[in-house]
């Protein structure tokens, strides 16, 4: 993957903060086929994504082959400035990247 793989912004607003996060991956279900070959391009998708507040996670979310490319995902949670987000993903072959961000 991409060594930014995960893209993060946090703002905080009358206690809570809105995260707004962009996760690069490819995505493949394992349906389609490269067009050279017309063999199938294997399956290559995020399973879980979980936010954490200053370590603490406060979200977590199972992911399957039919979310698009480089998913975009928003989620709030009550916080102030200065609290460190953290949104982490791990795809089904093992691999997992993650960004993180105070609230500003």
């Amino acid at each position: 993957m991409a060594k930014s793989a995960v893209k993060l912004r946090a703002k905080a607003k009358k206690g809570m903060i809105d995260i707004k996060c962009l996760m690069s991956h490819p995505m493949e279900t394992g349906l389609r086929k490269d067009k050279k070959t017309g063999e199938k391009i294997p399956a290559h998708f995020i399973q879980t994504v979980v936010a954490e507040k200053n370590g603490t996670p406060f979200m977590s979310a199972d992911f399957n082959s039919t979310i698009s490319k480089n998913p975009y995902l928003r989620i709030q949670v009550a916080g102030e400035k200065g609290d460190e987000i953290k949104v982490t993903w791990t795809d089904n072959k093992g691999e997992s990247s993650s960004g993180a961000k105070a609230a500003k």
